[in-house]
């Protein structure tokens, strides 16, 4: 835990320390805390109820598995900073980096439940009339929080424009696990691994078979 002063309040948020551990347990310690972004002085925040890890070079369903690009270089460098990729040319995803610096691994955001800034995030959203289906999904809720490649190699320990603060934590049995999701590349013994965590019954986790 780590603290900064916003608006001249002291304001706790998950520190370097935080990630600086294994990526299961980071993933899995995400559930319940909150994401921040601050887009035009607005403060918006969700509750993450579902995240994936992706650990080193040999997951290949890691995009490090194909070794050190200029694309996945954030991946090799301090845990707490952005790894913001796009995907189909149209979607931003969210990663965490994690572990010790040198080893490339990091913790997707897939899904959170809103918490403050709802109008802004359905003015991101407009063609979405549900709030349920505003932040369930990786690239939903980057486009409700404003997230796209400029928050590219942020680092979420200086509790500004995007960070983190705690949450309470889940009650065990409340966590689900179970295989990750849109990685029918990877060998099928990483296919298979129980690296996605969420939120069991909460609403917000994308809506696939689980």
């Amino acid at each position: 835990m780590a603290s900064v002063v916003r608006d001249r309040m002291v304001v706790s948020i998950l520190g370097v320390e935080f990630f600086a551990r294994p990526t299961l347990t980071v993933a899995r310690e995400l559930l319940g805390q909150h994401l921040v972004c601050e887009v035009a002085g607005q403060r918006l925040s969700g509750l993450i109820v579902e995240t994936e890890a992706y650990i080193g070079q040999e997951d290949s369903a890691c995009h490090c598995s194909k070794g050190r690009t200029s694309r996945t270089e954030v991946m090799f460098g301090p845990p707490a900073r952005t790894y913001v990729y796009l995907i189909y040319g149209m979607y931003h995803m969210l990663n965490l980096v994690t572990e010790s610096e040198g080893f490339p691994a990091a913790v997707l955001i897939r899904a959170v439940e809103p918490l403050d800034g709802l109008e802004s995030m359905q003015s991101r959203r407009p063609h979405v009339s549900r709030t349920i289906d505003l932040t369930n999904g990786p690239g939903k809720l980057c486009q409700a929080f404003g997230i796209d490649s400029n928050l590219h190699n942020w680092n979420v320990s200086l509790g500004q424009r995007l960070w983190l603060e705690p949450g309470n934590p889940p009650p065990a049995a409340t966590v689900a696990s179970g295989p990750r999701i849109g990685i029918a590349y990877a060998r099928p013994e990483d296919q298979a691994a129980p690296w996605r965590f969420w939120l069991r019954d909460n609403v917000f986790v994308s809506k696939v078979a689980r």
